[in-house]
């Protein structure tokens, strides 16, 4: 008996991490590499539009195809291979960046760039060149992808590198899994001597001055980051609490090869004495604009009045703040929240950052969460990143704001790519064709269109990002 058509697959509701949005598709949960290629072989025959997604961490419509096929990428996740001596790894596109750092860790090796959850797979980071607060310094996780296998809608079975077919590698990172099936990642970790990082917190009232203090101490830090009030106007436009933080050295810690266990790297099941399972509804008594500046004004205060002297912190309480409260999207029910992060050069920066700012704040539409971060350039052909920053703002959606908030957002990226800025799209959910051609210029999108042409003849690769953004040219 022949296989039941793809489009007769299982059908069930996607939706993208912010909540906002969410598309009815079928869905195939491949578990080998033969599995894949039979995928991909029998969509292109069928006519069926696939898109990748593994566990669902885009804020937007990036790992979305309704009406389509979904490739559920989760069952691959295994690890193929470790070499403890030298800190490489090779996995399957499933694996977990959690999973990841907990196989390494007690070897003295850590992913060299994680994201802000360590719930995203292997697949999802190299398919969006994930970033992490140590951009500045070490790139994103293209800089450290060795190897990686790719099996193409056209039937092609290839071992890419930077040595090896390298515009189609440096396609592939950060391509938005437009260009095939990852099924192989060779990646390089990071030494590390303890399970702890030295940690300074700081405050600075202003946006420029933030600006500043990170400049300052780009040289002498391995981790900058800061939360940024977008609430307050006036002359406290821009305040934040930065955090930066410095590996340890070898000996430095004493407890230092104690604390590479994982199991030392556990988050608190508590937050200032409030268990985590009940932080999301006290969240979202606080979750309309008073209640926010309420919350940031307590925040910025407590960074006022707080010690400057670095402490201690484990890498995983350090890095993956969204996973100290399970369900934290739960406070921005039943609209859900979508993030809008440009990246502005660092020239543009002050003038760019303030005027999104003052614009939001005078459509009444701010953000309740603000994080700022610095970069340096990237080497793949669609960089979101470049030499300057980013401020990452959550937006609640709710029915009587949504078209106000889509309209503002388009007067900001307006701004930005006035400016040379671009955008990141496992944030996106609100750009517009002519922002992304701006963002890249059409030479690198007329390069990317050619790859996509050779690797998809038939244009079986899509995602709802894709086609809302106009990169999908098979459609045209």
């Amino acid at each position: 008996m022949p296989p039941r058509p793809l489009a007769q697959s299982p059908r069930k509701v996607f939706d993208g991490f912010g909540f906002c949005q969410r598309s009815v598709s079928a869905f195939v949960q491949p578990r080998s590499v033969e599995d894949v290629a039979a995928v991909l072989s029998r969509a292109s025959e069928e006519g069926v539009r696939l898109g990748m997604r593994g566990s669902g961490r885009s804020y937007g419509d990036a790992a979305l195809n309704g009406g389509g096929l979904i490739l559920d990428m989760r069952h691959m996740g295994r690890v193929l291979s470790w070499d403890a001596e030298r800190g490489v790894i090779e996995a399957e596109p499933g694996l977990t960046i959690r999973e990841l750092w907990t196989r390494t860790l007690a070897d003295g090796w850590w992913p060299p760039v994680v994201s802000g959850t360590a719930w995203p797979t292997l697949g999802g980071c190299v398919a969006m060149n994930i970033h992490g607060k140590n951009h500045f310094r070490m790139g994103g996780i293209s800089d450290h992808v060795l190897e990686l296998d790719l099996i193409t809608p056209g039937g092609e079975h290839v071992t890419l590198s930077p040595t090896r077919d390298p515009e189609l590698f440096f396609a592939v990172l950060g391509g938005f899994g437009m260009l095939g099936v990852v099924t192989r990642i060779k990646l390089q970790l990071k030494r590390v001597y303890s399970g702890r990082l030295k940690v300074q917190q700081f405050h600075t009232p202003t946006l420029q001055s933030q600006l500043e203090r990170f400049e300052q101490h780009t040289q002498d830090s391995d981790y900058l980051v800061s939360w940024v009030d977008c609430i307050t106007s006036g002359a406290g436009l821009g305040r934040a609490q930065i955090h930066r933080a410095t590996y340890l050295h070898e000996g430095e810690d004493p407890d230092g090869v104690a604390m590479l266990s994982p199991a030392k790297q556990d988050l608190p099941g508590h937050i200032m004495g409030v268990p985590k399972s009940i932080v999301p509804k006290l969240l979202k008594l606080f979750s309309f604009n008073l209640g926010m500046q309420a919350v940031n004004l307590v925040k910025y205060a407590a960074s006022v009045v707080g010690s400057t002297k670095p402490y201690l912190q484990g890498h995983a309480a350090f890095h993956f703040l969204l996973d100290y409260v399970p369900e934290f999207r739960q406070s921005y029910a039943p609209g859900g929240f979508i993030q809008y992060q440009p990246f502005v050069p660092k020239e543009a920066a002050l003038p760019v950052l303030t005027e999104i700012l003052r614009r939001s704040q005078r459509a009444g539409i701010v953000s309740y969460l603000g994080v700022l971060k610095r970069y340096r350039p990237d080497r793949v052909l669609l960089p979101h990143a470049l030499d300057g920053y980013s401020l990452a703002m959550d937006f609640p959606v709710t029915a009587a704001n949504k078209a106000d908030l889509w309209r503002l957002c388009g007067e900001l990226s307006d701004v930005v790519t006035e400016a040379g800025g671009r955008f990141y799209p496992a944030k996106d959910s609100v750009l517009r064709p002519q922002d992304v051609q701006r963002a890249w210029g059409q030479d690198r999108l007329s390069r990317f269109a050619a790859l996509r042409r050779r690797a998809d003849p038939r244009g079986v690769l899509r995602t709802e990002w894709a086609e809302r953004v106009g990169l999908d040219v098979f459609d045209r």
